[in-house]
């Protein structure tokens, strides 16, 4: 018997499992090793976000910073650094970071899991079964459905990967007609091209033409064709992975919990997969330790976690809704006309209007549980923020609504704290 078991050690699972273990909860995960090798490009703020999770050695070796090309609605720019993360040094790394926590890791194919009130019983190939009475879903794409959630248009991405001739490390996201690529070059020569686009009108070929097809379409692009230098493509593979955005209909009962892309799973080009799998990892172990021990709250931590992650997603998928809408060159092929108008019409920025904030109360994480406090309800924040610089905002925009002075409301705040508010309420619209 295990009291949290949690399935998948990506970077979810993983940031889940060294909360729980800094709260004092023995932990257990599953895993199977990852099947291919992959690449993939992240920010300086993924990097912030993995750090402060706790994955340390996982990005030891596991980073090599690029300058990133972009071709998008016929303009060529270069943008900011982008770091291209080794999966396979990831992984290795991340585990680890879980042995160093004292997650015990068990290293096997998950078979079934059978769910009950009382607890839950997982068949892992080639061993003895285990019981838990917590389960953390944390497997990805690769979760059993709960049923039929929200979904966008059917997107695939289709991953080629070769050996080339070594060279400086690159990266760069070019437009295409039905669809987009991100291509990447690492300096030892291992080279990436993967091609997302739309399943009902891609036209594909059967599986045994589709690597041909591909680095025709490859060559092709003259972006491409630079990007490589047309060298050699030994050992060429092709690997075909679903990018269709994804929220689960329930993400938290009363002894489970999804995070990662097992509770939400983005368009590529809304926003990087590792940092909205952390957006939703990194609440769990504040909700899980609720759940456990005061369980009078169950509804209030249900609630946080269900509330947030659809938010989470809401806001991804309507940042990829805008930059599918800058590509105007094809805005009547299927591809671009399904992505420019999904998931809704709403603004993923509103202007702020300092005016229309309200006060309410709602769940917030407090001490290492789900808690509940007064917060300010903005255009851009609708489930509230609580604190600014460890400051509740609530009873200071209170003051400020009814006719209060800035220098009167903020005059017990030290310096530090005066600055981060002061700034904050002007980003809502307050004018002094």
């Amino acid at each position: 018997m295990s009291n949290i078991v949690i399935l998948g050690a990506g970077p979810a699972g993983a940031a889940v499992a060294l909360g729980l273990r800094r709260l004092g909860h023995e932990v257990t995960l599953i895993s199977e090793w990852r099947r291919f090798a992959a690449l993939e490009g992240v920010s300086i703020r993924v990097l912030e976000a993995l750090r402060s999770a706790g994955l340390h050695q996982a990005l030891a070796d596991a980073t090599r910073p690029s300058q990133r090309q972009v071709s998008w609605n016929g303009q060529q720019h270069a943008q900011n650094i982008e770091y291209l993360l080794d999966r396979p040094c990831f992984d290795r790394g991340l585990r680890e970071d879980l042995r160093l926590a004292g997650v015990e890791v068990i290293e096997g194919r998950v078979l079934t899991v059978q769910s009950s009130a009382n607890g839950h019983r997982i068949e892992i190939d080639g061993r003895p079964p285990l019981t838990a009475g917590f389960l953390v879903e944390a497997r990805g794409r690769q979760a059993p459905a709960l049923g039929k959630g929200l979904r966008g248009p059917e997107t695939v991405s289709l991953l080629n990967r070769w050996q080339g001739t070594p060279g400086r490390t690159a990266s760069a996201v070019e437009s295409l007609e039905n669809g987009w690529a991100w291509m990447a070059r690492r300096d030892d020569g291992q080279c990436y091209w993967q091609w997302t686009l739309d399943v009902a009108s891609a036209g594909l070929p059967g599986k045994a033409q589709l690597l041909d097809y591909c680095q025709q379409r490859r060559r092709d692009s003259a972006l491409a064709r630079d990007f490589f230098a047309q060298g050699p493509e030994d050992n060429l593979q092709l690997h075909a992975r679903s990018s269709t955005a994804i929220l689960s209909p329930q993400v938290c009962g009363e002894n489970w919990i999804r995070v990662g892309d097992a509770a939400m799973a983005v368009d590529p080009l809304s926003g990087n997969g590792i940092f909205q799998s952390l957006s939703s990892a990194l609440q769990a172990p504040a909700v899980i330790n609720t759940l456990l021990d005061k369980p009078e709250r169950l509804a209030l931590a249900q609630r946080f976690h269900q509330q947030r992650v659809e938010q989470l997603f809401l806001r991804f998928a309507r940042v990829g809704r805008d930059f599918y809408a800058d590509e105007q060159r094809w805005i009547d092929q299927p591809f671009w006309q399904a992505r420019r108008q999904w998931p809704d019409t709403e603004v993923a920025h509103a202007e702020a209007d300092f005016s229309a904030l309200k006060i309410e109360r709602a769940p917030v994480l407090r001490d290492g549980f789900v808690d509940e406090a007064e917060v300010v309800i903005t255009a851009d924040q609708p489930l509230g923020i609580w604190h600014v610089q460890g400051v509740e905002v609530a009873p200071l925009v209170w003051r400020l609504m009814r006719g209060e002075s800035a220098q009167t409301v903020l005059a017990g705040l030290n310096e530090e704290q005066g600055r981060m508010v002061r700034g904050w309420l002007l980003t809502q619209g307050f004018k002094p």
